[in-house]
């Protein structure tokens, strides 16, 4: 399985951004998908994660502020942020995994996607 993101960029505090992430190869070993985000000097983190049935989890930090959707048909998710903050400045990362049950952790996704910058200006 393969993950290509992408939609980042550099936006004013206060913005929006969307980012997509298109899976592609064995697309039919994927169940949970997700984005995870990380900042200079920090650990990656955990952001969402959605099911095939479109069940979705989100982190405190950026709930009521990002959506997250799935296109099964285009094997596909997209984030939309808004009102986005300067601490949500980071590398998002769009992971995949086989198993189900939304996880936040890194280690139970088996692919990853390359990153997209996200910068956020106050």
């Amino acid at each position: 399985v393969q993950l290509q993101a992408s939609g980042g960029g550099l936006v004013q505090a206060g913005g929006s951004l969307r980012l997509s992430c298109a899976a592609s190869g064995r697309t039919l070993s994927i169940n949970d998908m997700g984005w995870f985000r990380q900042a200079p000097g920090q650990e990656r983190e955990f952001v969402v994660a959605i099911g095939w049935s479109g069940r979705t989890y989100y982190a405190d930090s950026v709930k009521g502020r990002f959506t997250i959707s799935r296109d099964n048909a285009k094997n596909t998710i997209y984030l939309q942020m808004n009102s986005l903050k300067p601490e949500d400045t980071a590398v998002y990362y769009c992971a995949a995994r086989s198993g189900v049950g939304l996880s936040i952790h890194t280690n139970e996704y088996e692919y990853w996607g390359q990153g997209t910058q996200v910068t956020v200006s106050s």
